[in-house]
């Protein structure tokens, strides 16, 4: 009997072993591949992307296609965005060791986490209870003691933590939230994906001398902004 549960300890320990292996070699062709070969460079984003294990982040029954070229469903009807789209917009925001940053939709956690690995602070908003919830399991999971969780609607922001170098909005409103542009400190970045169901524009703004300018940056398809009824932004 010892030796029975000897080896099958044994059997659980190699096998645990041998998928962390796999996945650490998904993940370090998702990096050369999908990152770099697109145009990615920032030394800090790509460590961040190869310290991340994105499959603690997606469903079980999705974790073989963790680090596959394309979004992911996750609960409530929401996703974990491609790779390269969650590399561009974290690239894009040049983001400093000191900045203090705004998520808004939490969604999985994985945004948020390669964002804790390049900044201060991040502070994420999430509609649905439960998102926020398993994200923040998985924060602890990794020791992730630089992100903070507030369940609410996005679209108002944070104020109470305002303002803000970099705001990431991960998904897709008509308009971009007047409460946002409110909440950039001065100097600081906004990327967020506009326009209606279907495709939408990224675009990055800036605010400069309390002036915002805004600038197209590429389509992408992100779920709609909710609001607490259901309803879209």
């Amino acid at each position: 009997m010892k030796a029975a549960i000897f080896f099958f300890g044994w059997l659980m320990v190699t096998n645990c072993y041998a998928q962390n292996n796999l996945f650490n070699h998904e993940r370090y062709l998702m990096v050369e591949q999908q990152l770099k070969q697109r145009g990615i460079k920032d030394k800090r984003v790509l460590t961040a992307f190869s310290n991340v294990p994105r499959h603690l982040f997606v469903l079980p029954e999705y974790q073989k296609l963790a680090y596959a070229d394309s979004p992911l469903p996750i609960n409530e009807g929401q996703t974990i965005s491609q790779p390269y789209v969650v590399a561009v917009m974290t690239e894009i925001l040049e983001l400093q060791c000191s900045d203090r940053v705004l998520e808004i939709g939490t969604g999985s956690g994985y945004q948020a986490a390669i964002l804790a690995q390049l900044c201060d602070s991040v502070f994420t908003v999430e509609l649905f209870q439960e998102l926020s919830k398993k994200a923040g399991q998985v924060f602890t999971q990794l020791n992730y003691t630089n992100i903070y969780c507030m369940v609410g609607d996005g679209y108002k922001g944070w104020p109470e933590k305002a303002p803000f170098d970099a705001i990431i909005v991960t998904c897709s409103p008509t308009h971009v939230p007047q409460a946002l542009k409110e909440q950039l400190a001065e100097g600081g970045r906004l990327i967020i994906p506009v326009g209606d169901r279907g495709i939408q524009q990224l675009v990055l703004l800036r605010k400069k001398k309390g002036k915002v300018s805004e600038k197209r940056i590429l389509p992408v398809r992100f779920v709609p902004m909710l609001n607490k009824k259901g309803g879209s932004y």
